[in-house]
């Protein structure tokens, strides 16, 4: 007679070991050894007849089965998490970890205090903040909440609009007191523009808009970065005219340190989301953390909360 398999445990399994990213960093994680890994996914693979990872000896990557054994799987560990926690715990505070993501300046300046906040409010939630330059894909299983600008294009995610957000140009007082102010968006082709080459966007290129009205700009400048701060800090230095998320500039324009050109042209929009998976929607933690986070953002403002 063989000897039954517990399926839950070899997702847990394997969900760990995406997370993990390399067999060695899931065998410190589970405290054995990486052989011993390796072994019980080989086992997993020969028993399902199909390879869920490419690995070699630094990093591991989903085969086009494994994306679909991982989705299954952290689907289905979710629904019997969520069934649990409403038997065991109806009404009772969230607990477990929490992954969220946000961009590295606006995570630390805006995200990683309300995350103070929600755990005094929720001790039993251990909570993860990564803060990147671009969000990590979905199928990764790197995080659980991406407070993120912009509507992701992806529709396996929800995503909840959490604050408007508006793109503003402009630059240092000294900037422009060397250079002239634009006063229409063809003049900013004449102008040194501070580049920020983040996510899909094109880069270089700025579109603006008035009523019906649509002009698309190239800007170029000799300065660039893929860290929306650190671009901020080159145009408080009076290096060039720069386009950034009003949450993220608000306090130098009140200022006065940037002084916003071009003002009555509208630029696309970077409103701000949480986004999540559908899988998670109904997990507690998720949802208190979510609702936590909107609520914050309906009484806040760009100057801070």
């Amino acid at each position: 007679m063989s000897t039954p398999i517990n399926a839950h445990s070899e997702m847990a399994f394997f969900s760990l070991l995406v997370r993990a990213g390399s067999l060695s960093a899931a065998a410190r994680e589970l405290n054995v050894t990486t052989a011993g890994v390796s072994k019980r996914l080989s086992q997993m693979e020969a028993r399902l007849g199909a390879r869920l990872l490419h690995r070699t000896t630094r990093r591991i990557g989903l085969t086009a089965e494994g994306e679909i054994y991982l989705s299954n799987a952290r689907r289905i560990l979710a629904d019997i998490e969520d069934m649990e926690q409403m038997i065991t715990s109806a009404g009772s505070a969230p607990k477990g970890l929490l992954r969220v993501n946000a961009t590295l300046g606006f995570g630390r300046s805006h995200v990683a205090p309300l995350i103070s906040a929600f755990h005094k409010r929720y001790p039993d939630v251990d909570i993860q903040l990564q803060v990147t330059v671009n969000p990590p894909s979905v199928i990764e299983d790197a995080c659980d909440v991406w407070i993120r600008f912009g509507e992701p294009p992806d529709t396996r995610v929800i995503a909840r609009r959490l604050a408007s957000n508006r793109r503003l140009i402009c630059a240092a007082p000294s900037y422009l007191e060397r250079h002239g102010t634009p006063r229409v968006p063809n003049d900013l082709a004449q102008h040194s523009c501070i580049g920020i080459r983040q996510g899909e966007e094109g880069y270089g290129i700025w579109h603006l808009s008035q009523g019906q009205r649509t002009e698309t700009v190239k800007v170029r400048g000799a300065l660039s970065t893929n860290d929306g701060e650190i671009a901020v800090n080159w145009a408080l230095e009076g290096n060039g005219i720069i386009m950034r998320a009003e949450w993220n500039i608000a306090k130098y324009l009140e200022s006065g340190r940037l002084r916003q050109v071009l003002a009555n042209w509208d630029t696309p929009p970077a409103d701000i989301y949480a986004v999540y998976p559908y899988q998670l929607q109904t997990a507690a933690r998720v949802r208190t953390f979510v609702d936590f986070v909107a609520e914050a953002f309906a009484s806040a403002t760009p100057l801070g909360q």
